[in-house]
């Protein structure tokens, strides 16, 4: 490791064992014994990092530091002195040092501040890199031997570490990564299969996952039972690499408790959303509330009906709570919300629906420059966290922390990212998702997908008799053989849900409590 530094010091000759310890260490060190100089040398030469000590005469350390930000803004800082005075370290700190430190120094701390503040990032793509490696094998063995959903819930974590840490890197392992991913998408895709229809053979059974019907019954109803106020949170769309990378500052005002919850087929709103907030399948909700379901074929809003369905549930278990309902799809609508916030507090709980992710999914498909911005998974991952950041969303959360509010932060179902084309043929009534698939005259190759044939079994409705429905598994997605070149052309690398991926499945189920309570 080579850099290229600059030491100022007005006792610059006693510091000359230092110099030579760091020389040896392959770094390049130019000296000033001070202010003046060193800045006349800062621009003359661009240096890696600079030591500057605090206490100089003529031009002090805190002023010369001013004037090196100016002609030299992107340079780390690190200010040396003898001064542990707060206040002398809160102007350094203000002034965007990148470390301070206390003399007599020795060789060893200046060469972990020159490790942490120029090679970091290349100590840490290596760290990371090497750390893989060895967890390879060992998610490898996870994944053959997951056989609960508990397993999986591990698995698809451990999984999600890796890629933000390797993405955080830059590094070249994340196409190993993507194919381990793929791996376990396959293997998780061949679990549900095998489970999924006995998990709803008996829905009392306490064997089974926690899926969307039951969130208001295990996490809504006992916080409302103890007296507490919840504000639930639903972020369409979340995937649960996408709440880790807004966890750091959601966790900045919140104690966090976490968790993955599985959605149920199809992961689309229509179905897992509205089964969350009705605490009904799909089929029982079509059957016993036909006003509040609207079927595929509909071109009214699949997602109009919410609130009412929060006040089936409520009555179903005579609860006699009060709640509000609220709908957010632009920064507007979420300002609004923020000014009748305080109004809230006489309802017993709120819901908010928040559709940015959403929104931002579909975009990404139907506009170019959306797709520029979000090419990969970690550019995806940093518009939401930009969204975050900037929108009125961010603003809900710090009011909500000063709050005696308990929040349930959840999603209906996540996305993934689909490259896989498979042939399907469907009438003109076939729905026109692209991981999911229902109509009567459905052709496929049955070991593509995941086929059920007699929607009963999965508390689906049955528009007709012969009514099945497939799904897509992995990153496939369906297309049909009519244009085929452009379709594929088209929705190739686009975020989809509705089908049977970790992505899609286990998404977020988290609870926040306000620090500051």
């Amino acid at each position: 490791m080579t850099a290229h530094l600059l030491w100022v010091d007005d006792e610059i000759d006693i510091l000359k064992a230092h110099i030579i310890f760091l020389q040896k260490k392959g770094y390049e060190v130019d000296t000033a014994s001070n202010g003046y100089d060193a800045i006349d040398l800062c621009q003359q030469h661009t240096y890696d990092l600079i030591l500057l000590d605090e206490n100089m005469p003529g031009l002090s350390g805190l002023e010369t530091l001013q004037r090196i930000k100016e002609a030299a803004p992107a340079v780390p800082v690190v200010m040396v002195t003898k001064n542990e005075e707060e206040q002398i370290m809160d102007q350094a700190i203000g002034s965007q040092i990148a470390d301070y430190l206390i003399k007599p120094v020795n060789p060893t701390q200046i060469l972990l501040s020159l490790k942490k503040n120029i090679h970091q990032r290349t100590i840490i793509a290596e760290h990371t890199q090497s750390a893989y490696s060895q967890d390879f094998g060992r998610m490898e063995m996870l994944m053959s031997d997951a056989n609960d959903i508990d397993a999986w819930k591990d698995v698809y974590k451990r999984l999600v570490t890796w890629e933000l840490q390797l993405s955080e890197a830059d590094s070249s392992m994340l196409d190993m990564l993507a194919t381990q991913k793929r791996d376990a998408n396959q293997q998780f895709a061949r679990f549900i299969s095998k489970n999924y229809l006995g998990w709803l053979s008996d829905m009392l059974s306490h064997d089974r996952p926690i899926m969307s019907p039951d969130i208001f019954r295990t996490r809504v109803f006992p916080q409302l039972d103890k007296g507490q106020k919840v504000f639930l949170i639903v972020v369409d769309n979340l995937r649960f690499d996408q709440w880790r990378v807004l966890m750091p500052d959601i966790a900045e005002l919140f104690h966090v408790d976490e968790d993955l919850y599985l959605s149920i087929l199809p992961t689309a709103t229509q179905y897992a959303r509205n089964a969350i907030f009705s605490g009904l399948m799909p089929d029982v909700i079509a059957r016993e509330y036909p006003d509040l379901w609207v079927d595929e074929d509909s071109e009214e809003g699949k997602n109009l009906n919410e609130a009412p369905l929060i006040q089936t549930q409520l009555d179903r278990f005579r609860r006699h709570h009060t709640f509000s309902y609220y709908k957010v799809n632009d920064n507007t609508s979420a300002e609004q919300m923020l000014a009748q916030l305080s109004k809230q507090e006489r309802y017993d709980f709120t819901v908010c629906i928040i559709n940015f992710i959403d929104m931002l999914s579909h975009a990404r498909t139907e506009s170019r420059m959306v797709r520029e911005l979000a090419t990969n998974e970690a550019a995806y991952r940093s518009i939401s966290l930009s969204w975050f950041r900037h929108s009125a969303i961010n603003a809900l959360f710090k009011t909500l922390a000063q709050s005696n509010y308990r929040i349930l932060l959840t999603t209906d179902h996540g996305s993934i990212r689909c490259s896989n084309p498979i042939r399907v043929k469907g009438d003109r009534n076939t729905n026109t998702n692209l991981r999911y698939k229902l109509g009567k005259n459905l052709d496929y190759n049955p070991k593509e997908v995941f086929e059920i044939v007699h929607p009963e079994q999965a508390l689906l409705p049955i528009p007709n008799l012969s009514t099945r429905y497939i799904f897509a598994t992995g990153d496939s997605f369906f297309a049909y053989p009519n244009n085929y070149n452009y379709y594929v052309s088209y929705y190739h690398d686009t975020f989809q849900h509705g089908g049977i991926s970790m992505e899609e499945m286990l998404i977020p189920l988290i609870e926040l409590t306000p620090k500051g309570r």
